[in-house]
């Protein structure tokens, strides 16, 4: 089932993930419709805070962009209870968007490779490095799972010009072409 997106402004997207139980009700269930939702709106990752929950899930799918990366083929997967617990010193500075805010790019710093700590949707435990855009990636969701959105990681000179963009988003005044929940 797709769901709506929470937009910027939603208070769930600046709360602080709690970690699931194995018991917790109808995870796969939720997996799914998070990846549906995510593929519904051309994203290569959804944190569920996005849809309005604030438990540590997350799901990508970087299957998308197999033509130009082979290596992400079959690529779509759920993070259970995701922690990053080390990161490279080498950053990379690249475009990134985002589903809860509509119509902003802008340039972000991230770790080039990060160690994180995970579940799958089986309960099992991972521990694992992850490089290069994957990493890029979880390290986005992961900031939405610690109450966190890209435009956090700019710098204060990008913030005040994206501000107007921010504030619009707060008053529901966008548009999208996929499901969404604005604050208003």
């Amino acid at each position: 089932m797709i769901l709506p997106i929470y937009t910027y402004g939603q208070a769930v997207l600046r709360k602080e993930c709690e970690d699931i139980a194995p018991d917790y009700p109808e995870l796969k269930k939720l997996v799914q419709d998070m990846i549906e939702t995510m593929d519904n709106a051309d994203g290569v990752g959804l944190a569920a805070p996005q849809i309005g929950r604030a438990i540590r899930v997350l799901v990508i799918n970087l299957d998308v962009l197999k033509d130009d990366y082979p290596e992400y083929e079959g690529l779509i997967k759920a993070y259970i209870n995701a922690h990053i617990v080390e990161k490279s010193e080498e950053t990379v500075l690249l475009e990134e968007g985002c589903l809860s805010l509509p119509g902003i790019q802008e340039n972000v710093r991230r770790a080039e490779r990060v160690r994180i700590q995970y579940v799958d949707e089986d309960f099992v435990a991972h521990d694992e490095w992850f490089e290069g855009f994957h990493a890029r990636v979880l390290q986005h969701e992961i900031d939405h799972l610690d109450g966190n959105v890209f435009t956090d990681r700019i710098s204060p000179l990008r913030k005040q010009m994206v501000k107007n963009k921010l504030n619009a988003l707060v008053k529901g005044k966008f548009s999208s072409r996929y499901k969404v929940k604005p604050a208003h």
